[in-house]
């Protein structure tokens, strides 16, 4: 068939083919499929038009469509009439006029469509080409050659698609791919020819021809069409086809919004416009306007139909139910705006913020910069596909390929293609890139590169610098490895005139923190290539010249650690040691300030002068001492001394620092005079240190003590307010001190020297005097800052001690809340602070706010008259670190020191022959992050290295070593569980992050269901956000990578045996709901696995829920995973703690009235003041807090006990007793009184939301404290509620089915494999007589039946591993004994229910539980009277009951795969297929371990399946089962065949399923019974027989109750001779099976009888 490029030349196409490497232009010399030339991309499975959907995340971005270039859509062929008149000469039509070169380029691409249309891999034959393209013909021709209209095709389309001619369907799909792959030549085609293709186009979409992935496709051309520029070709071709579809629109809201952002949207014809607005709302306009569209293809459609008087039909209205999301992204970048979906938290092609990968900022300037001459795509893909696959071992090969394959007008393409695409994303392969440069020795060509690298820079360098742009910090410094790579490490300079780096640095430093959050790692990484530069390695000039710039910035105190390290790295890597560089004075330098030209800002209008930039140095002041001899300074003077300088024990801590100028005329004259100085500067410190001290003190006390207990009044960490206390105390103190003494010291001093000068020369002539006068004044100036310093330090010193005392009571008042478990909060201050401070000033609970605490910071660091320091053991912000950091420091260095040390062990542990693998190097670097981490113990660090170790555990899919493999996931576990510890930076913290990277990773690794499960399993991810991230990523279905990750998921944690514990069903209550859509709505093209996996998941959890969006089961599974957030509202928690003490005293007060009423009506208000009643969120907190409390209370209690044995017990439980009963009271109050009278909806859901909270805080307990887990207060809770509504209350009993199912929802979430250590309270609860009664008794219809025995199954399974092993430890023993007894209840009080689902229990309790099994067996309902089985001569066939089948409440055909039943089906029908019995055993048996080789429930399903059939077959022929009318049938055929053909084990298994229907009298127990005796009277070998007796003795000699059934088979065999039972060999082949036998004959029939029976047996 040949391709097509309407109104095109050949002649590019037929260039392009020049570039193909030569083995393959052969493969394309003759027309077929793509895939000829390459390997499919995936095997998919040829069942259906769309089963083997590959790579997905290929044809759609993750939420939707993009408008970048369409990856991989191949181009096929439309016919277009061969008539010579045709405009189309070069694409010539039908295979005869095939166009060589045309269609070579058109079938060039190993077509992604092949993962659209698994059939886009299969070969049509000519016939199928030939035909399509006959259809397309018609299409297009005018009469009088054969025409068909669009309507017509349609319809002739969709009865090939469903038709059962192969042939038919190999055309439909024929046909579809080649539309699809034309799709790129549309912009050739004529008008009326592309108007008539958007009709075709629109209607495939309207009528449903095509569905998932392909809808997504056909959706995504006609978006990008409609984008096209308004008025163009495509445009036109975009309206045509939208309109064809317009009744489809309501069913994409997310495509309407994705239409309507398009820029000219108000463009488009108004009937249009009303579709697509009230599509975004699924809704048809109220009034269908039919707007006619007028394109130029219309027209001249038009016009060519009315000269040939062809009536065009009206488009007709098609269904389709396939959703699809659509996201807009630039992926090549064509537009300058970018949409982004509203709705879809995150985007393919548009990485989120952390994944340093989002090229945008980089495409939205390209697009503003003059335009390149783009290649072809075809030539586009090519260049990708040569650097995708580049190599050192193939550079030689894909060099030339780029030289064949790209003309020299497209280099400057490929240029900005390798920097924007490759470079600035792919720091790794950086090295590669720059040899793939060497190699292609192309000046010219590196030149463009370089240029575009410089181009990139810029727009990084002036763009919008946010703070959380972490990508475009990524972007640019990849852009710096890779400038320094391809110059200095090649030996070129970085030229002044297209980056001055200097200038860049100074520029930044002047503009602040966020600028140089991105110039200086940018400059790091430009300079570290200078290493391996000849020319620029240190100490190159220009190089160690920008070295020293940093080595100043370096110095600034303020200077974010992060910066500090990247310069330390740098020097580092350089060989330089960072304390002897030479810091110049560069930026401090105005004059260079002045003539700074910008380069971090686009050139604006309205520059502010330089000269207005204030420098951000510390405060200037005046920087020489008064040299004046007056004593009065204006200025302080500039401290002279740190704080730790000055020892102040003792006034000889003066000594060191006392400055005598030797220049001083007096000491020239008297040098003795010296020793005068250091008495007087002591004496006048002495004088003074008290009463300044003291008064400096007192004041600063008075409001430092004020300040700080309203500034921290809602602060519950007493460390973190003492240390601001200190901080404030000391700078006030400092500041007091230096005004109080600074005068009389200066007076002081001066006086003294005077005096001892004047002592010391007694006889002085005045010129002397003058000489002590100034020598006095200038040695008190030079020396009064020291004495200064020295008293403010005392004071100082004494003022911490001082205001510690001052504050004790409230450091005291929160030590004594957290022993108690509450968070401190100033209630007073809490109330007064809501109601009169403004929002933005209001106090907080938990913690002062940033901003506040960065003023203790400033006392910290600047106290009155010490110089700055800097030597605080925390960075800047210290104080605003959350509430885990106010435990010392030094912890977290410990956690980190102890990661560390492990780190190191699993390093020397790895054998030297791994050394080298990418793991081991992975592990390396992973050690030097988490040092990196440790000597900064900042925030940002931790997220950098938590953030590593996410993607390094992502990263790791099999290592070449196990061993290092398992390694390597430990070491990445170890660092992210010591972030996770309390003492670091907390659970709710580091999961929020952990699950944030999850969310936020490259596609690439982002489904490594290992690397999930295995952070899942230890607990470090929040599994509500992460659910519903999960079940946004399916998009419905389209998204296909992430379904399969989904399904495995799903399956990993919740079907298979090694089941994660702490998941249940509620933490992916979404993503199993979206999976459950996607198979619902699939129609049987569901992705391979889906069904099965959801009727697992179904049978596991669905007994009883009903997944209803906002029903009770929604509300109870939210309210379990809110169970697990933390981040309250600041101050919720006391509110919360506040409210439950008030209750819970309301409660047991004399005047709370009936039922607490009068109590809860008064709270009730309380509630409403607090605010908790406002908004549902709140009110689940609020119960999610009072639980935890509560909870919390009851373990204080029990510890107590512990720590004092002798506490009497009881008085601990009505202690833990006193709170919960209350809470319990509250919520009964609240579900009974929520709503009107008559709304029962919103107390089963307040009763659902409370019971889920319940059960999320006790799942959450139960998994952090493990065997120190309490079953008491949860057991309580639920004991207490389910008294409290049951209750005889008319409100309470019209809402008792949904509060027991409730319940039993509850329970059956709390399963003892989910909750182990819950179990005994669980069964005392399932087993409590009020339930049991109400489940079984009292719900009308027996509507509570299916629900309790779910409980009861839940119960088998747990029991089952331990009793199939035969473990009974203490603990199982007690656990088995209470289920015999519930057991026992159920069989006295409610046999019925036994009865009825005895299948169901029988089938998941294991083969070797007897007692149980029998127990369950027995039952009979009440209204029987069961024949005595002993009676001799007992006719069973005569009893009345024989004939009526019993019950079974169990979906036991459920089990059996749909071809299994139906080969059954047919084979008990016609006894076809022939092979059924054959392959029989191997259907049952699944795998060839012994003791688990058979599928105990098929075998189960198969025997009561055939059992019940055969009853009936045996019915419609008029006769009744027994051992005559039983044999020779089909059914027996089956049960003989399994009797002979199967192993011991697998017999075994057959022979019970037959046991486990001789119940009480029934049809089923009658044939059952007969087939039993049947198969001993005909079995083959003795070992049948043997067995057979086996299994009837086994379930006898065990305690009674024995079943009816059991019972009259077994005498029967025993009794009736014509079973020859006595001779057998088993019989008599031991004395003590021989007395064994005995004894059971006499119990059954008696001594007398069985003497005879075994005698004449023998005899005869």
């Amino acid at each position: 068939m040949a391709s097509l490029s309407i109104g095109g030349s050949a002649a590019p196409h037929t260039q392009s083919m020049q570039g193909f490497p030569p083995n393959l232009g052969s493969a394309f010399s003759t027309p077929q499929s793509p895939a000829k030339a390459f390997p499919p991309l995936s095997t998919p499975n040829q069942t259906t038009a769309f089963s083997g959907i590959g790579g997905l995340s290929s044809q759609l971005p993750v939420g939707g469509l993009g408008t970048g270039s369409l990856t991989g859509i191949g181009t096929g062929a439309l016919g277009l009439p061969a008539v010579n008149n045709d405009p189309f000469v070069q694409r010539k039509l039908g295979t005869s006029g095939l166009n060589q070169p045309t269609f070579q380029q058109s079938k060039m691409k190993p077509s992604d469509l092949s993962q659209v249309w698994p059939e886009a891999n299969q070969h049509f034959s000519k016939e199928i080409d030939d035909e399509a393209n006959s259809y397309f013909q018609r299409i297009y021709n005018h009469p009088p050659h054969p025409t068909m209209s669009v309507d017509e095709v349609l319809e002739m389309l969709q009865r090939f698609k469903d038709s059962t001619i192969k042939r038919e369907r190999e055309v439909f799909n024929c046909m579809l791919r080649n539309l699809f792959e034309e799709y790129r030549f549309f912009p050739q085609y004529p008008d009326k020819e592309l108007h008539i293709t958007a009709c075709l186009f629109g209607g495939i979409i309207e009528k449903g021809l095509v569905t998932y992935m392909a809808l997504g496709l056909a959706l995504r051309y006609v978006l990008e069409a409609l984008r096209k520029p308004f008025g163009s070709k495509m445009y036109y071709f975009g309206i045509a086809a939208l309109d064809r579809f317009k009744n489809r629109l309501k069913d994409y809201p997310q495509y309407c919004q994705h239409l309507a952002s398009i820029s000219h949207f108000m463009q488009f014809p108004h009937h249009l416009q009303e579709y697509i607005e009230y599509g975004q709302q699924s809704r048809d306009p109220p009034v269908k306007m039919q707007g006619s569209i007028t394109t130029p293809g219309s027209i001249a459609l038009a016009q060519a139909q009315a000269q040939a008087q062809v009536p065009a039909k009206a488009p007709l209205a098609g269904q389709v139910s396939t959703m699809v999301t659509t996201s807009t992204t630039t992926t090549v970048a064509k537009t300058v705006t970018v949409t982004r979906p509203t709705g879809v938290s995150f985007k393919k092609d548009v990485p989120p913020s952390i994944n340093t990968t989002n090229i945008d900022t980089l495409l939205v300037a390209t697009d503003q910069t003059e335009r390149i001459v783009e290649p072809p795509e075809n030539i586009q893909e090519k260049i990708a596909f040569i650097f995708n696959n580049l190599s050192q071992s193939n550079m030689t090969q894909k060099v030339e390929e780029l030289k064949e394959t790209v003309k020299e007008e497209f280099m400057p393409w490929v240029s900005q293609y390798l920097v924007m695409k490759r470079v600035s994303i792919e720091p790794n392969f950086h090295s590669l890139y720059s040899n793939f440069l060497d190699t292609l020795k192309n000046p010219e060509f590196n030149k463009m590169v370089l240029n575009e690298t410089y181009r990139n820079i810029k727009v990084l360098l002036t763009s919008d610098k946010a703070a959380a742009n972490f990508s475009d910090r990524s972007l640019l410094k990849n852009l710096g490895h890779w400038l320094g790579m391809i110059t200095l490490a090649k030996n070129k300079p970085i030229l002044h005139t297209d980056l001055d780096v200097k200038s860049l640095l100074l520029e930044a430093y002047v503009k602040g923190q966020q600028e140089l959050l991105y110039v200086v790692p940018f400059v790091a990484k430009v300079l570290e290539s200078s290493i391996r530069s000849v020319v620029f390695r240190p100490p190159n000039p220009w190089t160690m010249a920008i070295m020293n710039v940093l080595a100043e910035l370096h110095q600034e105190h303020d200077l974010k650690l992060n910066l500090k390290f990247e310069i330390e790295v740098l020097c580092k890597n350089l060989a330089l040691d960072i304390n002897e560089l030479k810091p110049g004075n560069l930026l401090k330098d105005k004059d260079r300030l002045k003539n700074l030209d910008e380069q971090l800002s686009a050139p604006k209008k309205d520059v502010k002068q330089p000269e207005e930039l204030p420098p951000i140095t510390t405060t200037t002041t005046s920087t020489t001492p008064a040299t004046s001899t007056t004593c009065t300074a204006t200025v302080p003077p500039q401290p002279q001394y740190s704080y730790h300088d000055i020892n102040v024990y003792s006034l000889a801590g003066l000594a060191p620092h006392i400055t005598l100028n030797p220049t001083i005329p007096l000491f020239q004259a008297h040098p003795q005079l010296k020793q005068c100085v250091r008495q007087a500067i002591e004496r006048a410190v002495q004088e003074l240190v008290h009463p300044v001290v003291d008064r400096s003190i007192k004041i600063a006390m008075t409001t430092c003590e004020q300040i700080v207990r309203k500034d921290f009044a809602l602060d519950s960490e007493e460390s973190r307010m003492r240390i601001a206390a200190h901080h404030m105390m000391r700078n006030l103190t400092a500041g007091m001190a230096m005004i109080t003494c600074r005068e009389p010291l200066l007076m002081s001093i001066s006086t003294n020297l005077k005096n001892s000068f004047a002592s010391a020369l007694r006889t002085a002539s005045p010129q002397q005097r003058e000489m002590m006068d100034q020598a006095a004044a200038q040695l008190a100036q030079d020396n009064c800052e020291l004495a200064c310093c020295f008293i403010q330090k005392t004071a100082v010193e004494k003022a911490g001690p001082e205001m510690d005392k001052r504050l004790a009571t409230e450091f005291e008042l929160r030590k004594h809340a957290r022993q108690e478990g509450r968070r401190y909060c100033d209630p007073v201050v809490l109330t007064y602070q809501a109601e009169r401070m403004p929002e933005q000033i209001r106090l907080k609970v938990g913690g002062v706010d940033p901003k506040q605490l960065a003023v203790y910071e400033e006392f910290a660091r600047n106290v009155p008259g010490f110089l700055p320091t800097n030597d605080l053991s925390q960075p800047t912000g210290f104080l605003a670190q959350p509430m885990k950091q106010a435990w010392a420091t030094d912890d977290v260095a410990q956690i980190y020191d102890k990661c560390i040390t492990e780190l190191e062990q699993h390093l020397h542990a790895i054998p030297p022959t791994l050394a080298m693998n990418p793991q081991a190097q992975a592990l390396r670097s992973l050690l030097e992050v988490v040092v990196l981490s440790r000597n900064s113990r900042d925030a940002i660090a931790a997220l950098g290295l938590l953030q590593k170790a996410v993607e390094g555990l992502l990263d790791a899919t099999s290592g070449a070593d196990a061993d290092l493999l398992l390694r390597y996931r430990e070491c990445h576990l170890l660092v992210l569980k010591a972030l996770q510890d309390g003492r670091a930076y907390g659970s709710p913290w580091c999961n929020k992050q952990i699950t944030r990277c999850l969310i936020e990773c490259r596609d690439e690794y982002k489904y490594n269901v290992e690397a999930v499960e295995l952070l899942i399993r230890n607990h470090l991810v929040n599994m509500q956000q992460y659910d519903l991230h999960l079940a946004q990523s399916m998009e419905n279905g389209l998204n296909y990578m992430a379904v399969a990750f989904a399904m495995q998921l799903v399956k990993i944690l919740l079907v298979d045996e090694r089941s994660v514990a702490h998941i249940t069903e509620a933490d992916l209550f979404h993503t199993i709901e979206t999976l459950m859509r996607i198979n619902a709505h699939s129609r049987g093209n569901a992705p391979e696995g889906l069904p099965q996996l959801m009727e697992v998941v179904r049978s596991n959890y669905e007994a009883m829920i009903d997944r209803a969006h906002g029903g009770p089961n929604f509300m109870m599974h939210s309210g379990i995973s809110q169970a697990s957030e933390y981040d309250d509202p600041p101050g919720l928690r006391e509110k919360a703690e506040y409210l439950l003490r008030e209750w819970v005293n309301l409660y047991h007060s004399a005047a709370a009235g009936r039922d607490s009423t009068k109590a809860f009506s008064a709270f009730v208000g309380q509630m409403h003041q607090q605010g908790i009643l406002k908004t549902d969120d709140l009110i689940t907190r609020f119960f999610r807090l009072c639980t935890e409390m509560c909870v919390e209370i009851s373990y204080r209690a029990q510890a107590e006990q512990q720590h004092n044995p002798a506490a009497n017990p009881t008085m601990i439980r009505a202690k833990c007793y006193h709170n919960l009963d209350a809470f319990v009271r509250l919520i009964a109050l609240l579900v009974k009184h929520s709503g009107e009278a008559t709304n029962t909806v919103t107390k089963i859901n307040l009763l659902n939301k409370v019971l889920g909270i319940v059960v999320g805080v006790l799942l959450q307990d139960h998994d952090v404290r493990q065997s120190e887990f309490q079953q008491l207060p949860y057991h309580r809770i639920f004991i207490m509620l389910l008294l409290e509504l049951n209750a005889p209350e008319h409100v309470l009993e019209t809402i008792n089915f949904q509060t027991l199912t409730a319940f039993c929802n509850t329970f059956h979430i709390l399963r003892p494999t989910k909750a182990p250590g819950f179990v005994y309270a669980w069964l005392e609860l399932i087993s409590h007589r009020i339930f049991i009664a109400r489940m079984l008794a009292h719900t009308p219809q027996q509507k509570g039946w299916p629900m309790y025995a779910q409980l009861l199954i839940d119960l088998f399974k747990y029991l089952a591993p331990f009793l199939r092993n035969v473990e009974l430890t203490k603990p199982m023993q007690i656990l088995y004994k209470g289920t015999l007894r519930v057991l026992l209840v159920l069989l006295h009080d409610f046999p019925e229910f036994l009865c009825d689902y005895h299948y169901g229990f029988c089938d998941v309790i294991p083969p070797n539980c007897i007692q149980l099994r029998n127990l369950i067996l027995s039952a009979f309902p009440r209204n029987m009277r069961l024949p005595d089985p002993f009676t001799p001569n007992l006719k069973v066939d005569m009893l009345s009951e024989i004939n009526i089948a019993p019950r079974i409440l169990t979906n036991f055909t459920g089990v059996m795969p749909p071809q299994f039943k139906k080969d059954l089906d047919s084979y008990l029908k016609t006894r076809s297929p022939v092979t059924f019995l054959s392959d029989l055993r191997s259907n049952l048996q699944v795998s060839n371990e012994p003791g688990n080789r058979y599928n105990l429930q098929l075998i189960n399903a198969l025997v009561l399946y055939v059992g019940t059939q055969a009853i009936a077959h045996i019915h419609n022929k008029g006769s009744t089962p027994s051992m005559s009318t039983i044999t020779h049938s089909a059914h027996m055929d089956i049960f003989q065949n399994l009797a002979v053909d199967l192993d011991t084990e697998g017999r075994y298994l057959f022979l019970n399923a037959i046991a486990n229907q001789l119940r009480y009298p029934n049809s089923h127990t009658h044939y059952f019974s007969c087939t039993m005796l049947y198969l001993f009277a005909e079995a083959n070998t003795e070992a049948i027989q043997e067995q057979i007796t086996r299994v009837l003795l086994e379930r006898l000699i065990v305690n009674r109750p024995h079943p009816w059934g059991l019972l009259i088979t077994f005498i029967e065999l025993i009794k009736n001779p014509a079973f020859k039972f006595w001779n057998h060999e088993f019989v008599h082949c031991a004395p003590e099976i021989e007395k064994l036998f005995q004894s059971v004959a006499q119990c059954c029939m008696g001594q007398k009888q069985a003497q005879q029976v075994m005698e004449g047996t023998g005899a005869s």
